[in-house]
């Protein structure tokens, strides 16, 4: 299930682009909450606060509690507008969202087990994460933080698909239902090194050089 977090916010009146320098120069900034056959609200919130949030990997798979003057309602992070070079939020949209119907979100992937993996603990390969969310579909209450994965049964060259993913209840992968079954992980064989390759041409050289004297000595 997705942690609580709460956001604070304040309608705001005035729009344009000076009115919103205006807010960032105050510590705050724009946003929109929209959905759910509902008027669009224009809010302001927190700068300070929602940087944060933003750091916190949960925030952006989870059911937000948005409350504006002791109306609280649910709601999910759409998107998040940045500045171009600077650690600076220049708005977010937010959407509604309610109890009976469905909702599409990407959701982190967790992977363990790793270092137990027989094409990792054995052959010496690597583990390769060919996707990192999964683009899901369910109810807000069955949204959940991220999907945890065991790589630990992986030998070298195997792979675990979507479709063998323990989805919890009531969560479809989207991907899924256009027959789409993309692999997510994978065991990799280590690529040597240009050194490694360099190292191993010399030795070659030299081997060869070895034969072709000894052959002039006979």
């Amino acid at each position: 299930m997705s942690t609580n977090h709460t956001i604070i916010a304040e309608l705001r009146d005035v729009q344009g682009t000076g009115a919103s320098r205006r807010l960032r120069h105050a510590g705050k900034i724009p946003a929109i909450l929209y959905g759910s056959g509902k008027d669009t609200a224009m809010l302001t919130l927190s700068h300070n606060s929602l940087i944060h949030n933003l750091e916190d990997e949960s925030f952006h798979s989870s059911i937000l509690t948005v409350e504006v003057a002791g109306k609280k309602e649910k709601a999910i992070l759409r998107d998040v507008q940045m500045h171009a070079f600077r650690q600076i939020i220049m708005h977010i949209d937010l959407q509604r969202v309610s109890a009976t119907d469905k909702i599409h979100m990407n959701v982190p992937l967790h992977f363990s087990g790793g270092e137990e993996a027989p094409g990792v603990k054995v052959d010496g390969g690597i583990i390769s994460h060919l996707i990192t969310e999964l683009d899901i579909s369910c109810l807000p209450d069955d949204l959940p933080e991220f999907i945890a994965i065991d790589v630990s049964a992986l030998h070298m060259g195997e792979s675990i698909h979507i479709s063998q993913i323990n989805l919890p209840d009531g969560v479809e992968s989207t991907a899924l239902s256009h027959d789409d079954d993309l692999a997510v992980v994978t065991v990799v064989a280590v690529r040597g090194s240009d050194e490694d390759e360099e190292v191993s041409t010399e030795e070659g050289d030299e081997e060869a050089a070895t034969e072709d004297k000894d052959g002039d000595d006979e």
